[in-house]
């Protein structure tokens, strides 16, 4: 599998995600457990059965959330190549069916955002693999799940 670059911040930020869950959510989970154990009869006891799920719901996040970081690697975006679509690049494009530009930046695992004015999206991604290495008036054509997308690169912020 390949591995991806991420920053220090997004590293951080899932490692102390992790320390939460593992640390702080599961031992809540364990203690709603034994509560409900304590209550008698395991047949019925909705508590248990819903902390027992919750406690396995818990697990496969921790399990997803190191499976990220251990396909990761601490990428310093200052020394990324400057005038070509990299990781950590914000890069306008121009939608070339329809004229609407568009702003992205290219994030490792678990720092994507799609809510904001600038797209913060994987580098993985179809639209990112498509546009890395590019550089300003270069224009592309990239296959995404909803078809084909016809772009030009209008600027990189490195």
């Amino acid at each position: 599998m390949d591995r991806h670059p991420i920053t220090q911040e997004g590293y951080d930020k899932l490692r102390e995600e992790i320390r939460y869950l593992e640390n702080e959510k599961m031992p809540e989970i364990a203690q709603a457990i034994a509560d409900a154990r304590a209550e008698g009869d395991l047949k019925e006891n909705t508590e248990y059965h819903a902390q027992r799920e919750a406690q396995g719901m818990t697990q496969a996040k921790i399990n997803q959330l190191k499976s990220k970081l251990a396909n990761c690697y601490i990428a310093d975006k200052s020394n990324m190549p400057k005038g070509v679509v990299t990781f950590g690049a914000i890069v306008t494009v121009k939608d070339l069916n329809d004229g609407l530009e568009e702003k992205y930046e290219f994030v490792g695992p678990g720092e994507e955002d799609y809510t904001g004015e600038v797209m913060k999206i994987l580098t993985s991604s179809p639209l990112a693999v498509g546009l890395l290495n590019k550089k300003v008036g270069d224009q592309v054509e990239v296959d995404v799940p909803s078809g084909t997308l016809r772009l030009e690169i209008i600027k990189i912020n490195d």
